[in-house]
Order: C-alpha cells, then structure tokens, then sequence
C-alpha cells in the first residue's frame, strides 16, 4: 500500500474460458499475439523468480511488487490495443462497425475510453465492468464475457472483439463469432 502508481489499481480475480471443437460458422476467427521485451521496465516485477530468490532481504526490498510508470503504460496500451484489434478486424475483412460487443482487458476506464474511441465504436458496443472488479489481470476478459453472458448481452452469432494488455510488453486481440 506504499506505491501510489500501483496500490489502488489490481484487483483479485481468476476466470477461465472453455473451448470446444463444433460444426457452423461459430468460434475463434483469429488470434493476434504480440510482445516486445524492450519496454519491461515500464511494468514488471522485479522478483522473486529465477534472479531473485525469496528472502527476508527481498521483502524489504520489495522485489515481489509490480513496479509502473502509468503515463507511458497508458499511452503504450492504447495504441498496441487499438492497432491489435484493428488488425483482427481487417484479416477476417470486418471493420468496427460490425463488432457486436467489445470485451477489452479491463484496465483501468481511461484507457478503455480511448482505446474504444479510436476504434470508433459506441457506449453500447463496449463492454465495462473495471468499475466493480478492479483490473483484475489475466481474468478480466473471462470475468466479463462471463457477466455479459449472464446479462443476455451475447447473441447466437455476434461478432465479439476482444483485446488485452500486459506486462513486459505483451498484447492481443482475438474475434470470435459467438
């Protein structure tokens, strides 16, 4: 609770999605996935892991919390975010228009904010539940497609976007036709 850049910002969470083969025109159109080493230093975790073993010493030196700098993560999301889901909509000839919902990784509001609007897409194409949960990692897309699910927000052949943004630098994006 010491790192204002980080403290108030995670939530806890875990979500899973479960995949299964079937027959339609139903499922995972593509996948784009993307990372780039050089920015690590921007969000990390500088221990414990092979370089730093667990120690009282590595407590105190607080290795096991995430260190950020939120203006530069910001500005990296929005635009790795937009290009990725950009990307997917133009290899499967779509464009934002057509998505039926917009299932971002749920980051923080801003950069949901922007990230939709450069994407030129409406209040009601996007999917937000950052308010409630917190950015809760990994688990923020199966924690809301799951809530969209149970909302009736997701229909027989929607045209789903979905795009997330992580440490080190890692991104994607994935369209799925419900």
């Amino acid at each position: 609770w010491t790192d204002r850049n980080t403290c108030v910002l995670f939530g806890d969470g875990a979500g899973a999605v479960v995949l299964e083969a079937q027959e339609g025109d139903s499922g995972v159109l593509s996948s784009h996935l993307h990372s780039d080493g050089n920015h690590v230093e921007l969000l990390y975790q500088p221990g414990f892991g092979a370089v730093h073993q667990p120690s009282v010493e590595g407590l105190e030196a607080k290795l096991p919390f995430l260190k950020m700098n939120g203006n530069e993560v910001y500005k990296f999301a929005v635009r790795m975010m937009t290009e990725v889901s950009k990307a997917a909509l133009k290899s499967n000839g779509y464009t934002s228009e057509d998505v039926s919902l917009f299932i971002p990784h749920q980051a923080n509001l801003r950069i949901l904010e922007a990230t939709s609007k450069r994407l030129k897409l409406t209040d009601e194409q996007c999917f937000i539940n950052v308010n409630k949960y917190g950015n809760t990692s990994a688990a923020t897309i199966p924690l809301a497609l799951d809530e969209a699910n149970r909302a009736g927000r997701l229909k027989q052949g929607d045209l789903l976007l979905m795009t997330a943004f992580g440490g080190g630098f890692t991104w994607g994006g994935t369209l799925v036709r419900w």
